[in-house]
Formats: C-alpha cells, structure tokens, sequence
C-alpha cells in the first residue's frame, strides 16, 4: 500500500479495505446531513433523514439522544459501519459544537483520517479551526468538502485561499463548482475529468456523470451555459498555476487537503467524496502503544476503549464501551484480557452499530469500530489484548472550564445521584469531584451547554431532578509526585483537594495565584491540566 512504508508487512485484504474515519467542522456546516447521505450511498438506509425534520420527513440516524433531536445538533459522537464500493467504512460522527469537544478529541484518537466540513458562506470557522488542531497533532490525512454550494456562497479560490491561509495546509482542488448559489449546475471533477451534473429535483438522487476528454470537449456546450463555461475555465487554469497538483504522500502525511465542492441536502458531490476516501484513504494505521506500538498486520487481536456511551437503550440500564481494534481478526465469543485489571472478558455479544440501531458483530478486523455492552467494567482508556501486557497511550482526558456543585432535587435520593454522576465521570461526559472535606460533588465540564445535558440526562435516565450551583472554584488541576511530598501537600491543602472517579487526587483552584502557590512551595509535584486515560 502506497501509505506504509516500504518494510511494512503486506496487511490481510480484509483489513487494507478498511476506511476509518471522522467527520469534523463548525455547528451547523451540514456535517450530520453529509453523514446521512453517507449511509444512503451506504445503502444502509433507504431515505435519509434532516436535522430539523418536520412531520413526517424522517430523523436522522446517528442523533440518537433526545435532546439531540429536540435541539437538532449532535453532542456525542456516533459510529457507523457499511460497505461501499468494495471498501469497508467505519464513520465517526462527532459533535460540532465546542461545549463538547472533549469527547470529539477522544474521538480523533481511534480514526486514521478525517473529513473536514465547512460551509461555502462561512468559510473556516472558529471550532473547524480547533478540532483542525487536534487532526494536525495527530498528522491525519484530513479531506475538505465545501458545502452549501446551492446557497449563496463565497468566491472559489478565496475559499481555498481562507483554508491554506487559516489552516497552514495545501490545498489541492479535486473538483471545482459551476456557478453558485441559484445558478450552482454541478461541478467538473479535476481527479477523473468528468462532469458532475446536480439534479435539484430529487434531493436523493445520486447526480448524473458524464465522462469527457479535458475541458476542450465539445460535449461541455451541451450541458454549461457559455458563461458558466467560460468561468470555468479560466478559474480552472488560475487554480492550476496557484495550487499544487494533488500528491498521495502528501495528503498521507497530512500536510495536502484535497478539496470536493457540493451540496449535502441535495445528494451532490457526496459520491465523488466517498470514492476519494476509497481510493486515496489510508488503511488502518500503527496504534502508539507501551511498551511499544501495534501493527495492524498483528494476528493477535487488540483494541482500545475510546468512549463509553450509557442508556444508548433507556429500556436497558446498559453501558457501551466502543472500541477500536488496532490489530487481528476478532470473532464473536473471543476473551479478551482487561489490561488494567488483568481479568479476562468473554466477549459474547459485540455490536456492530448504525447509529442507535444495532446488530451482533460475528466478526471484525483491525480498523472496525465494535460496541461492548458492559456493566460499568471497560473504561476510556481500557486496552483488551488476547494476553499480552500492553496499553494504548494518547488519549486524553481535560481540565474542566467550568466548575459547580450539584445536589439531588429529593435529598433522600443522594445515593442514586453518585450512580448517575459516576456513570457519567465514567463515560466521559463531566469530570465528578469528591471533596476530601464535607459532603456532595463538584462537577466540571468544558461548555455550559454540558450542564444542560447532564441535567436533563439525569432525570430521563435516572427519573431524578437535580439542581447545579455556583461552586467557589474555576479550575481544577491533577496532582502526582513522590508520596511523602504528596501526603504534605494533601494534609495542607485539605479545603482545595478532591478525588476524581478514579480516585487521583484533584487540586481545585480559585485563581491562577493557588496554581503559582503550589509550583513555588511544593517544586517536586507536578499540577497538570489534561490527564492521560490510561491505568
């Protein structure tokens, strides 16, 4: 394969037609739609859903939670797996909106490449730009679909133009619009020369190709206005000289974006964008281990928990743990080794997911995304090997931005309580703090819409109303160090110190002056603001 280096074993057919990926960008850029269209060419489903769905037209798949679907945005990410074109697609979608970006974060660890939505209007937008990071930390291979096309939209190049400039990436057109807005036809594929023709009537119909020979071909007058033509082909030949001609190994090494233009709702240039993923899309990817890193050719299965969803089933208090398997060729009923615990799980009903439904997984292979139902044993961070003493590293867990205390609507309900938030702490949707002195919980998150969720979680899930106060603290720090220096501190610092879920000593602060107080008298203690998920 093009994207391994040259020493690197040959992967198993079944594993090099694996494509893992996630779909990022800004709220409201169209991601969901995109990920529904995705499933339709999929033919995992027969119509695909809107956000906003009125009546009867159907909801979307992959916003399974209820506030999801009252408030039409994603807040937990959700795995996808179908077949097309000969290529096995694992999707990720994650949310947009930044009050959750932690979990979106995790998300990006379990994928080899991701698909960066943005809106023609808007451009490169604040969000896009941070989970944009995180791809880049990561050096994914990252494909750019520009959506809204149908709309007014802004400039051709100076789109590309805002994305080199933002993002410091190339960015290398694989296909180029005709016209905008009302006057949007379709669009001229650059990869394959081919002309990609827009049927606005039927919004599930996959757009009409028609193969030519170079934009000299006659052909072209019968179906683009003159105008529109000739527009084409002088932006066409600007961007030929402007922009870089598209590079496989650079887009590998995630320093060359390939861009597509199109319109979700209507079904247009999403199929160009799904054969890009086949063709030029890297197979499952080395997964950076300790004591040293996992090769997807392994025949010894291996994989790692990178977000637990609870209550996917409110009928059943069930907890899934989604894992990605980084090597091997996994069959129902395998057990596995729990590293941290070094307990074996038998593995016996694995799911495979589409959205909120889901079916047994009699089998799966290195780069697929399966579902564990559990009971609250697998953790983010958890690796399950076939024996083998090893753990996946480079999943993160943040410092919250925002602190309150919470206390249960009904004071006699307070053990159910540290249920729900321990399941929550655990699933990775808040932080929950313990005070080492007095009673109740702190709970920390990245964005106040979290609250919200949680709130309205709490009484769905659990029939419990609760209540969330100002808390005196704003931030919150982990501690580790030698014992003695730690137990010093601890016993001087009583009124500051927590315990988060698993029991690590938490640091909360008032004012960056606590954080500078501590580094100047305790030298030997290290405070950090993100912690690894990984025991």
């Amino acid at each position: 394969m093009l994207d391994r280096s040259h020493n690197a074993p040959e992967l198993p057919p079944e594993i090099a037609r694996r494509r893992t990926f996630a779909i990022i960008s800004h709220p409201d850029a169209g991601k969901t739609t995109l990920t529904e269209k995705f499933l339709l060419y999929g033919g995992a489903i027969q119509m695909a859903g809107q956000v906003r769905a009125k009546g009867e037209a159907r909801r979307t798949r992959s916003d399974f939670m209820q506030m999801e679907k009252d408030r039409g945005i994603s807040v937990s990410a959700s795995a996808m797996s179908f077949d097309f074109s000969g290529y096995r697609f694992n999707l990720v979608d994650t949310p947009g909106h930044s009050d959750f970006s932690e979990d979106t974060y995790r998300t990006l660890t379990a994928v080899d490449a991701a698909i960066m939505v943005i809106d023609g209007a808007k451009g490169v937008e604040s969000q896009t730009q941070k989970l944009f990071e995180v791809c880049r930390l990561r050096d994914l291979p990252i494909l750019t679909f520009c959506n809204k096309m149908d709309r007014e939209s802004r400039d051709t190049l100076e789109i590309i133009d805002e994305i080199q400039e933002n993002l410091a990436i190339d960015v290398t057109p694989a296909s180029w619009p005709i016209g905008v807005g009302r006057d949007f036809l379709g669009c001229y594929d650059v990869l394959n020369d081919r002309l990609e023709l827009m049927d606005r009537a039927d919004r599930n119909k996959v757009a009409e190709s028609i193969k030519i020979e170079g934009l000299d071909d006659p052909k072209l007058k019968d179906h683009v206005p003159e105008h529109l033509l000739e527009q084409l082909k002088e932006e066409l030949e600007m961007a030929r000289e402007l922009l870089p001609p598209f590079d496989r190994q650079a887009f590998l090494d995630g320093t060359l974006t390939p861009i597509w233009f199109g319109s979700a709702i209507n079904s247009f240039g999403v199929k160009e964008l799904m054969d890009g993923i086949g063709k030029y899309g890297p197979v499952p990817q080395p997964q950076s281990a300790e004591p040293r890193e996992i090769g997807p050719e392994e025949t010894k299965v291996m994989g790692f928990v990178f977000k637990v969803q609870a209550n996917m089933d409110p009928k059943h208090r069930d907890r899934v743990a989604f894992v990605r398997l980084a090597s091997g060729h996994f069959k129902r009923g395998m057990k596995l080794m729990h590293v941290r615990s070094k307990k074996p799980m038998a593995i016996s009903n694995p799911v495979l997911f589409l959205a909120s439904d889901r079916e047994l997984a009699e089998e799966a292979w290195a780069g697929d995304i399966i579902g564990i139902p559990n009971h609250g044993q697998l953790r983010i961070g958890d690796t399950l090997t076939e024996g083998e003493d090893i753990r996946v590293t480079g999943i993160p867990s943040f410092a919250p931005e925002l602190l309150q205390g919470v206390r249960a609507g009904d004071p006699m309900k307070a053990k159910h309580l540290e249920k729900a938030l321990m399941q929550f702490a655990e699933e990775g949707a808040a932080k929950v703090f313990k005070p080492s002195i007095g009673s109740g919980f702190i709970v920390g998150v990245v964005g106040a819409l979290q609250f919200e969720v949680l709130a309205s979680r709490i009484e769905l899930e659990y029939g419990l109303p609760v209540r969330f106060d100002a808390s005196q603290f704003t931030s919150a720090r982990w501690v580790s160090g030698p014992k003695l220096e730690m137990d010093k501190f601890i016993n001087a610092n009583k009124q500051h110190i927590s315990y988060d879920h698993d029991g690590d000593p938490v640091y909360l602060t008032r004012l960056q002056w606590d954080i500078d107080r501590i580094e100047r008298d305790y030298p030997a203690l290290k405070l950090s603001a993100t912690k690894e998920m990984m025991i």
